[in-house]
C-alpha cells in the first residue's frame, strides 16, 4: 500500500469526515496538524502547492480539498 498522509487542522469538519472514511476502510495514514506543525504547514503550501485542508497525499498523488471520490480512486477502493 502507498503511504498516505493527511494534512489537517482543528475544527475542520471535512478533515473529520476523511478520518472517519480512513477508519471505516482500515487505511493506515499519518496525520499532520498544520496548526501545530509549522514544518508541515510550510511543506503543504510550498511543496504541495495546497492552501486548504484536508489535503491528502497517496504516494506521489496530491488531493487538495475534500474529494472522497478522488481519494477512493487513489486508494483503489
Amino acid at each position: 500500500m502507498k503511504k498516505v498522509t493527511l494534512y489537517s487542522q482543528p475544527e475542520c469538519p471535512p478533515c473529520e469526515v476523511v478520518k472517519l472514511f480512513m477508519r471505516e476502510y482500515g487505511i493506515e495514514y499519518v496525520e499532520k496538524n498544520i496548526k501545530e506543525d509549522t514544518g508541515a504547514r510550510e511543506f503543504l503550501m510550498k511543496r504541495l502547492k495546497s492552501y486548504s485542508t484536508p489535503t491528502i497525499t497517496v504516494g506521489d498523488l496530491v488531493i487538495s480539498g475534500f474529494d472522497l471520490e478522488a481519494l477512493k480512486a487513489a486508494l483503489e477502493i
